[in-house]
């Protein structure tokens, strides 16, 4: 009996330690991007929303017409694929989007104040990060719950 409770306690730690991860992971929008620091931490500029946009997906973020987003990153078009931007909205009227970073399409945009160039050429995938090989294609993990 006292064996049984061990092993189910040792299943019950390793479970916490190592959580199963749900969630579909999703192509990359590009392989490189610009920014303004090798971190893309730095803003790179202020644009204001011309139309509404609705996010396909957990790496995209809801915007509206009129709202300003805070530009941190360029992707570098590749292809057939869009153009999109990275940045996150601003304003107090959006209080509960604040902090969100995600994808925009640009052309559903207009800079209103350039900070400072994105003249830095950046990797898109994730720095520390420790992943498998057959995942160097995927760059975001999407909670399936939120899709």
């Amino acid at each position: 009996m006292t064996q049984r409770v061990y092993s189910v306690v040792l299943l019950l730690c390793l479970g916490l330690m190592c959580p199963l991860v749900t969630g579909i992971f999703m192509d990359k929008l590009a392989s490189k991007k610009l920014c303004a620091d090798d971190d893309c931490v730095y803003t790179i500029s202020l644009a204001r929303a011309e139309e509404d946009y609705n996010a396909p997906d957990c790496r995209f973020i809801n915007i509206k017409k009129g709202q300003l987003i805070y530009v941190y990153s360029k992707l570098v078009k590749e292809k057939d694929s869009g153009e999109f931007w990275a940045g996150s909205v601003y304003g107090e009227q959006y209080e509960d989007h604040m902090g969100t970073v995600g994808y925009f399409p640009s052309s559903l945009v207009s800079e209103q104040h350039v900070y400072q160039e994105a003249n830095k050429t950046v990797p898109t995938t994730v720095r520390n990060l420790q992943k498998p090989s057959w995942l160097h294609n995927y760059t975001w993990l999407c909670n399936a719950n939120l899709l």
